[in-house]
């Protein structure tokens, strides 16, 4: 059903929902558009409509190849929409979703398009603050760039900014999505042009491995990993491209790069990475922080047709369910200093070979102890083994020949 968004513009279909509104196919006098509709309890929160009409200089005026433009701003009744660019393409998620992992080389020339939206955007005083696979659109009717990789665009700008609102949020509340959260935004400081380079980054550990660096298992335990725990490396990939990773992903907003750098150093990273294969690394497993410490106890065999849990769209409101367009704008309570210190301080989910158990999971417990009964049973038979064989030297020594008259002579001494 057709829907008046304002006096210019139609919306026509529902392409996804998300938990800060609806994105809508629509039509306006320069053709078609996407319209996110923000839900209307955010449209009903005067501070918000203002803040929204605060933002519209800033978001209408960022132009760029690599974003997906913000055309129109809509304050109208009810109605609070952005009006944006129609990208023809999917989601990085998407593709995500069905390829687990990328080349290197597709996954950097992605990055590098998306680090150009966000020197843009840093240039013009725009933070985005939840750079993560559901935000980067894939135009899928542009030209191939490296790697076969499709162009790409940053899109959602000034949404979880909106979003933030001091009253809405307080101190105690945390606006993103978990595994994409820069340390500093877990322990409450302003997010900063820094936070997007974080976010970035560990975007591109994702389309590399296939799984984020500090994902997995409960949210609060994927907020302490970004504050208390170094990164995995990676095995597979150029040390070039490595050290520009962990670079990005520094616990220290100062040591990350700018955005117009890190898109530089991954342009100029490309020729490296030309003709080398996805990587082949198993994601660890989510659950290993709270394996039973019976030795006993293994983890039961994920079959084969099971779906993959989707990364970065961890419902943090209780009774949240999941948007089908993931968009996870959401908002959780900071965890205070002693539960953050409370983790472990060193190497997070450090991936492995494919089919391993990853080190100090209930698997590799099971594994050792099979192990070491192998070993036992082993060490036993050959101890018998040898028993036996010095029983038999020992018997042979001392044997008695038995003649066909039936006298016993003893048999002469061996040399």
């Amino acid at each position: 059903m057709a829907r008046k968004i304002g006096s210019r513009y139609t919306a026509h279909q529902i392409l996804g929902r998300g938990s800060a509104g609806t994105v809508w196919l629509g039509e306006g006098p320069e053709g078609p558009v996407a319209i996110k509709l923000l839900r209307e309890d955010l449209a009903s929160d005067e501070e918000l409509v203002g803040r929204f009409v605060q933002e519209r200089t800033a978001l209408l005026g960022l132009d760029h190849p690599n974003v997906v433009s913000v055309r129109d701003l809509v304050v109208d009744g009810n109605d609070l929409a952005l009006i944006m660019d129609l990208v023809r393409g999917t989601d990085l998620r998407t593709r995500l979703d069905r390829d687990r992992r990328l080349a290197p080389e597709a996954a950097v020339a992605i990055a590098a398009d998306v680090a150009e939206a966000l020197a843009a955007a840093h240039a013009a005083g725009v933070v985005h603050r939840d750079v993560k696979p559901e935000n980067i659109l894939l135009d899928m009717q542009g030209p191939l760039g490296p790697g076969g990789s499709h162009h790409a665009l940053l899109t959602d700008f000034g949404v979880a900014k909106l979003i933030d609102i001091p009253k809405r949020t307080r101190t105690t509340k945390i606006i993103g999505t978990p595994d994409y959260l820069a340390p500093e935004i877990v322990e409450g400081l302003p997010p900063r042009a820094a936070v997007d380079i974080y976010a970035l980054a560990t975007v591109l550990y994702e389309l590399l491995a296939g799984f984020t660096p500090f994902g997995g298992g409960h949210p609060g335990a994927v907020l302490r990993r970004h504050v208390t725990e170094s990164v995995a490396p990676l095995p597979g990939i150029p040390d070039e491209l490595w050290q520009l990773v962990i670079q990005c992903l520094a616990k220290a907003p100062a040591s990350r790069l700018r955005a117009s750098e890190l898109a530089a150093r991954l342009r100029e990273l490309l020729p490296l990475l030309a003709g080398i294969p996805p990587l082949d690394v198993d994601e660890p497993d989510p659950e290993a922080d709270d394996d039973s410490e019976d030795p006993d106890r293994t983890a039961a065999p994920t079959p084969p047709s099971a779906p993959r849990a989707r990364r970065g769209a961890v419902p943090l409101v209780p009774g949240a369910r999941p948007d089908s367009n993931r968009d996870t704008h959401t908002s959780m309570r900071v965890p205070a200093p002693d539960e953050l210190a409370g983790g472990a301080h060193g190497t997070a989910r450090v991936p492995r070979p494919t089919g391993a158990p990853r080190p100090g999971s209930a698997r590799a417990r099971a594994a050792a102890r099979r192990r070491r009964i192998t070993l036992t049973v082993a060490g036993t038979a050959l101890a018998a083994a040898l028993g036996v064989g010095a029983w038999l030297a020992t018997s042979d020594d001392g044997s008695t020949d038995q003649p066909e008259n039936g006298t016993t002579t003893s048999a002469p001494a061996r040399p």
